[in-house]
């Protein structure tokens, strides 16, 4: 079912791997003005299911970084971490279909088979998964998790678009109606053995539960939206509208990352004094 409001619940979904920077800044500003314009509500959630790089210290910068921009948010916050359940759900619902088959691959094998293959697919995000696990007899695949090998979840497309008897389309609210083409990701991963849940499931299942209505996201994860239709689609989901809007750049072009701390909110604030007028004046909102 899609949804159409003209009153949209957007969301800021950040991971605690590091403080926010202004590109961040855009994308919340974005979706919070989206939201207090059209009367809706802006929502703040914490995408912390990997254990390994989110940090507490992070979350908290979170907070502290968009309350000092002036933005305020829906309590409480969703933290995914708290909700490992929900992802369980419905990766039992695609398992109880047949659509999942596990993964022992790790990205150098992926690397070796494509080159001894001779054909290396590609898709928008880069190299396709050959399909190496997809064959192994039940048998193996027992025995490979009997001997401890560490394993992820695939996605099974080629079952998964046979059980879709109509075309999937969904709302960019800057391209249009899309037909959603899922293939051009591949096999994707869904889950690992260690944590239950990749950034496509468990992003798709939270933006359910939350009553998002638009989502709002950089124009790098406009290929994702295909494959999230598609999860929307298999576990009954509602369909949002999208809107991908541009991404923040330094003065050479290149994508700001967390790693480049010279750029952080808390740097411009702390030692160069900005306010926060002047990091809506740097992102031009």
């Amino acid at each position: 079912m899609t949804l159409m409001n003209d009153s949209f619940i957007t969301r800021f979904a950040p991971s605690p791997t590091g403080r926010l920077h202004i590109g961040h800044a855009y994308s919340a500003f974005f979706a919070y003005r989206l939201a207090k314009e059209s009367g809706g509500k802006f929502i703040l959630r914490i995408e912390d299911i990997d254990p390994e790089r989110c940090q507490k210290e992070f979350e908290d910068g979170i907070y502290e970084d968009l309350a000092w921009l002036g933005l305020d948010w829906e309590k409480p916050v969703r933290r995914q971490s708290d909700y490992m359940q929900d992802y369980n759900k419905a990766l039992t619902k695609l398992h109880n279909r047949n659509l999942l088959y596990p993964c022992f691959c790790t990205r150098k094998e992926i690397r070796q088979e494509v080159m001894l293959s001779g054909y290396a697919p590609h898709g928008p995000e880069g190299l396709l998964y050959p399909g190496t696990c997809k064959g192994l007899s039940n048998i193996v695949r027992e025995q490979k998790i009997a001997a401890g090998i560490p394993y992820a979840f695939r996605l099974d497309l080629e079952k998964a678009m046979a059980d879709i008897k109509e075309p999937l389309t969904w709302i960019d609210r800057e391209k249009g109606e899309q037909q959603a083409t899922p293939e051009i990701l591949g096999d994707v991963v869904l889950a690992r053995k260690d944590i239950n849940a990749s950034y496509h499931l468990s992003v798709t299942i939270d933006d359910h539960i939350q009553g998002i209505t638009l989502v709002t996201r950089g124009e790098e994860l406009f290929y994702a939206s295909h494959l999230h239709r598609l999860l929307q689609e298999l576990l009954e989901l509602h369909v949002p509208q999208w809107h991908h809007h541009k991404i923040i750049t330094d003065k050479d072009g290149n994508r700001l990352a967390k790693r480049d701390s010279s750029i952080s909110i808390q740097y411009l604030r702390e030692k160069q004094g900005r306010t926060p007028q002047d990091i809506f004046d740097i992102i031009g909102l």
